[in-house]
């Protein structure tokens, strides 16, 4: 395939940006990848385009991966209201403000990282616990959403890949094990940790936001209007801190017991997409026995809060849907392989560890996904070590930070949609805001490589 298979990314960002409609961008993008399926890869009727495109996303919510991040996307909405109109929010905000726990913008944002961190487990676990703790604290200081979005994102995904004893860690462990390396796959891995600029440098430049309580840019645009579609937290009166915190308990305790339990027995092999799923779904019971319960609300009142919570996630459960959907038909259309092609062969040595790295930031970024990028680029990454005798944890860490750069750049992205869901913040915004955050640490990090690369390859 060559560089038509681009075209539906770029279609997709270009109306992200034009027109500012999400949806409206996925769609279109959908349509023209299937479109040029229909004419390179099984070459049919382009008049078919709208029926694959259906097609495409029955096939996608088939996937039973897919199905539970979608199922997870929708009842977090359900118990974002629970916790929301239970009044525990407000609680919760009072207690930490009263003991001094949160008494301003700088703890708050301190405490918020630490959440993020804390739970490393998982990423979507990661960013969900910590934007639903922090909404309320954000709103009460006068802090934005997006900065809540860009906070929790840049701590969830590069805490997860330098962490590395969870999901994130066994599945790029998994593709090492195909190949005959000059050390075990594991040392490489863990290696890589040091190398792995991106995720160092982004969670530096989250900690200097907190740390100086400074933001630049329209970061700084959105925290002083503050006009960001944000959904009120606060609305119901306070009463106890037990209705936000025992479910948040229950779902991070229960993620861990989930994951030791799919993966028979050890962490690293468990299954995040399955866990987080039953620790939801676990949380928001719990969330809804302590209402009817304690009889503060009756089993209707709670329904009816639960399905309308869901409701108003529903537009962002429709954009991690057709994103899934248009990361498979980029999968068939050949996008991420034409995007590793940018590693040509007649590079300078010191030149093929950045070049991945811009490789995977530009893969990420147009398909939406960064374990996608993994399992494309490290089978690329792994020969070049192999035949040129570059450095096995080098090369492995500037792939996974270019996954984790371009991921946190694309709007097609479903880590993104969920960074918004968790913080209650419009998407285009957490895009438009956390990009030159993103950019900069991209750029740091692609001059990081470099320097290293003449230094250890010359």
């Amino acid at each position: 395939m060559d560089w038509v298979s681009i075209i539906p990314p770029v279609v997709a960002i270009v109306i992200v940006f034009w027109k500012k409609e999400v949806i409206m961008a996925l769609l279109m993008a959908v349509l023209s990848a299937e479109a040029l399926i229909l004419l390179t890869v099984t070459p049919d009727s382009i008049l078919l385009a709208p029926i694959t495109s259906i097609e495409r996303v029955v096939e996608v919510a088939t996937s039973a991966g897919n199905t539970r991040i979608l199922l997870f996307s929708v009842l977090v909405g359900a118990l974002l209201a629970y916790i929301r109109d239970s009044g525990g929010v407000t609680a919760t905000v009072n207690w930490l403000t009263q003991r001094g726990v949160a008494k301003n913008r700088r703890q708050v944002g301190g405490l918020t990282m630490l959440t993020g961190i804390v739970v490393f487990i998982e990423s979507n676990l990661s960013v969900l616990t910590a934007g639903i703790f922090a909404r309320g604290l954000f709103d009460k200081f006068g802090m934005s959403r997006a900065r809540l979005a860009y906070l929790i994102d840049s701590t969830s995904a590069p805490i997860c890949i330098l962490i590395l004893l969870n999901g994130w860690g066994a599945f790029v462990l998994g593709l090492l094990d195909n190949y005959e390396l000059p050390a075990s796959s594991a040392s490489i891995l863990w290696g890589s940790v040091l190398f792995n600029f991106y995720a160092i440098i982004a969670l530096l430049i989250a900690g200097y936001t907190v740390v100086t309580d400074k933001v630049h840019g329209p970061l700084a645009e959105a925290e002083k209007s503050l006009n960001s579609n944000q959904q009120e937290l606060s609305a119901a009166p306070a009463s106890s801190p037990v209705y936000m915190v025992v479910p948040i308990l229950v779902m991070v305790l229960s993620m861990v017991g989930f994951m030791f339990w799919t993966g028979d027995g050890v962490l690293s092999q468990g299954s995040g997409s399955k866990s987080v799923l039953y620790a939801t779904i676990l949380a928001t019971a719990v969330a809804y026995l302590l209402l009817v319960l304690s009889k503060r609300f009756t089993h209707h009142q709670a329904v009816d809060t639960g399905f309308r919570g869901m409701g108003e996630l529903l537009p962002l459960v429709t954009i991690v849907l057709l994103s899934l959907t248009l990361g498979s038909s980029l999968k068939v259309l050949g996008t991420g392989l034409f995007v590793a092609g940018i590693v040509g062969e007649y590079l300078p040595l010191f030149m093929i560890v950045p070049m991945l790295f811009i490789a995977g930031a530009i893969m990420s970024f147009t398909t939406g996904t960064s374990w996608g990028t993994f399992a494309i680029l490290i089978p690329i990454g792994v020969p070049l070590i192999q035949q040129l005798g570059l450095p096995p944890s080098l090369v492995i860490a500037a792939i996974l930070g270019g996954g984790v750069f371009g991921d946190h750049c694309s709007p097609i992205s479903d880590t993104t949609a969920v960074s918004s869901i968790a913080s209650g913040c419009d998407l285009l915004e957490h895009v438009r805001t956390q990009m030159p955050y993103a950019l900069v640490g991209g750029g740091l990090t692609l001059v990081a490589y470099v320097i290293t690369s003449l230094i250890m390859i010359g």
